[in-house]
Order: structure tokens, then sequence, then C-alpha cells
């Protein structure tokens, strides 16, 4: 684990925006049929030292003649030997990303966007709430917040998917479960043979959890009707809209603002967010 982490300064003007770094595939994980995780290393080796990022930025990957997409920085800014990017096969290029093997190079645009408001959430209890793919925004900051774990009150991570088969970051999980200074609760849609967890809806599990509201924040992703329940579930345990924060970086393309793909009403996605309190997302509801 690593010691305390101060986060230093980026200065996007730095670095031409447009040019990717070059790093290198140190380790594909597979972590179900159709998801994948990258561990990367920049071969700037000077670059990789000072490449800063915080919780919740995102970066785009680049595939030489295929085309890029945008990634949340699943790993910790604490803990510096790789940058970890994790894709679910869908397209073009996640398609392609999911064909390289360690030792392939790939192109990183990166930092990009806001990030969670960790310093705000110091000394509170902190609900993690993820469903599928949705879990890899949250693991950055929930890694952040373990390496600082004096920072925080009581954490609680409720992750689920449709089957065991479609969790991801399990090597994670099982270490989080032998803590004990944080509460990890696992479940799938229906019984599975072995399962030993929750068998239940995310939203359903959560209002079982009944976490308290006081002094407490809400981070959530997952799919858009995961995420519609949730809500709906936070707000019956006495959640308001500042207390539940959430991430679009899926709407983002370019990444700096440029394109104009990503907007929503008079804000950017990969400017104003990619994460937002649900309080920002009710101003721009209309728009959605």
């Amino acid at each position: 684990m690593a010691d305390a982490y101060t986060l230093p300064a980026y200065d996007p003007g730095q670095r031409n925006p447009y040019l990717p770094y070059a790093a290198t595939i140190l380790e594909v994980i597979t972590e179900t049929y159709n998801i994948k995780s990258f561990r990367i290393r920049l071969d700037d080796e000077k670059a990789h030292r000072e490449f800063a990022f915080e919780p919740g930025q995102v970066g785009q990957l680049s595939l030489f003649g295929v085309g890029e997409s945008t990634f949340v920085i699943n790993s910790s800014p604490t803990r510096k030997e790789y940058l970890q990017f994790s894709a679910m096969r869908a397209g073009e290029v996640t398609t392609a990303l999911h064909g390289l093997q360690a030792g392939d190079k790939i192109g990183v645009r990166a930092p990009l966007g806001n990030h969670f408001p960790y310093k705000d959430m110091q000394g509170k209890d902190i609900i993690f709430i993820g469903g599928g793919i949705g879990m890899a925004p949250l693991r950055t900051l929930l890694l952040f917040m373990l390496d600082n774990r004096k920072d925080y009150g009581g954490i609680t991570v409720l992750y689920g998917a449709k089957s065991p088969e479609d969790l991801s970051f399990m090597y994670d999980f099982k270490e989080w479960m032998a803590r004990d200074d944080i509460k990890v609760v696992l479940t799938i849609d229906k019984e599975a043979p072995g399962w030993e967890h929750k068998v239940g809806l995310i939203p359903n599990v959560l209002t079982e959890l009944d976490p308290g509201a006081d002094n407490a924040v809400a981070v959530t992703c997952g799919p858009p009707i995961m995420i519609k329940f949730v809500l709906q579930a936070l707000k019956k345990l006495g959640f308001n809209d500042e207390q539940i924060v959430t991430t679009l970086e899926k709407r983002m393309k370019c990444g700096i603002g440029i394109c104009g793909r990503c907007n929503i009403g008079d804000k950017y996605v990969c400017i104003d967010g990619p994460v937002f309190t649900q309080a920002q997302l009710n101003k721009m509801a209309n728009e959605m």
C-alpha cells in the first residue's frame, strides 16, 4: 500500500492536448467475457514518473490506424507503477483493444476532465454503488481513499451484475473483503450455483443495507436503468442531490471541448465533467 499522497497541480498548457504519449501495455487482465483491463506504462520514463492525475479523470486510448476512445483511469494516483484502463468490447476501437497483448504499443492522451471531489468528502461516510463496468471509475476513488484511510469515515461498497461471470475486479474484492475497515457487499440478479453473496437487484439491496445519509456521500456508476432506480432508493434513504455523485465519461469524445459532441446545454462533459453531482445534472436534465 502506498503512503499518503499529495496530488500535484496539473497544468494542461504544459503539453499539446492533441499529442498522445507513446505507451506500452505491461499486462492484460481478462475481467469478464467482454471486459478487459490494460495496465500500461508511458515509454518516456520521465513523463511517466511526473504524470499526475486525480481520481475520476479520464484518458483517450488510441490505436494507430483504428481510432481512439475515452476510458477512466481506474488505477489510483497513489500507485505509480502503471496506469490501468478497462474497456468493454462494444465497437471498432474496443474490439481492436481486446486484440492487444503485453508488449504492444498504444497512445494515451491524459489526464482529461475533472475529478471526484475527494477533498470535500474528507471526514464523511462514503457509499460506493457500482454495476458492471461502472465499477471502473469507482475503483480509482476507492483505492485512493483506502491509501488515505484516516481521512474518511465509514466506507461501504455495493457492487453487482447480472451473474458472477459479469463481475469485474474480483482480485480487488477478494482483498477488500479481507479488510476490517471497509464493508463490501456483492450481489447478482438471480441465484447461481456456488454463489455465497447477496441475490437481488442493486437498488433493492441498497435499500436493505439502509446506509445512513447523515454526513455521507453516495458515489454511483453503472447502466442507466440501474442509476435510475438507485437514485430513487437514495432519495428514500434521505440522500439529497448534493450528496449523490456520478460520472458521465462515456459521453466524452475529443476530451478537450473542441468537437462539441459531448455538450449538454451550455456544459461540456469533457470540460465541466465527467464528474457531476445529481444537483448539477438536474439543472441540465432538459438537455440530456
